[in-house]
């Protein structure tokens, strides 16, 4: 569907400005979704262990291979040996709730079993993260809406093109909170289902 602000000169580049900023939105969303744990085991449960690399605070993946050979299992595999405690230590205390062990070369990373209360807590904490993802989209729609507005103001688009254009914003944002619940119901039934 073509959008009716692109003829209008004035706003021109906005609807495209505005889409995809929603909709980098939505992906922030999903990769943060990625980190979410269930009971299954997932590389990107790590993602945001960092260990210290030389000075620099390194996510584990840009420093070692991670793989997930079962599905209560992840193997960590550093690229250099004398990482494999680093990254242990870094695993252990990363709140999660893992017990990493490894024998020098390789980390193993049991996953253990979500607890129902556990399940419920990421749940919870899950809904509050949606919620900060729909207020940065209509923060996003309030751009645009100043944006409409001040050319209307400018008298650079008539009251009913401002009228369409504003409804046009509406509908993307409406299109783009819906694809953000979409994700959560669907980690949500991943993170209830035992």
């Amino acid at each position: 569907m073509a959008s009716v602000m692109a003829g209008m000169e004035a706003l021109s580049g906005v609807y495209d400005d505005l889409k995809s900023r929603m909709s980098k939105t939505v992906d922030d969303f999903r990769t943060s979704l990625a980190g979410v744990r269930t009971g299954r085991a997932s590389v990107h449960m790590l993602d945001n262990v960092k260990v210290d690399y030389y000075g620099t605070e390194t996510a584990i993946a840009q420093v070692a291979q991670v793989t997930t050979p079962e599905a209560n299992l992840i193997v960590v595999q550093p690229w250099e040996q004398s990482l494999v405690t680093v990254i242990e230590k870094a695993i252990r205390t990363s709140g999660q709730g893992f017990n990493p062990m490894h024998d020098g070369k390789i980390i193993r990373v049991p996953v253990p079993p979500m607890t129902e209360d556990r399940r419920k807590e990421a749940v919870k904490s899950l809904s509050g993260t949606v919620e900060d993802y729909k207020t940065s989209i209509r923060n996003i729609r309030r751009d645009g809406n100043e944006t409409v507005k001040k050319a209307a103001k400018d008298k650079l688009i008539s009251a009913d093109d401002e009228k369409r254009a504003n409804e046009e914003i509406q509908q993307l944002t409406d299109l783009e909170i819906k694809r953000l619940e979409e994700l959560f119901k669907a980690k949500e039934k991943d993170l209830l289902t035992l």
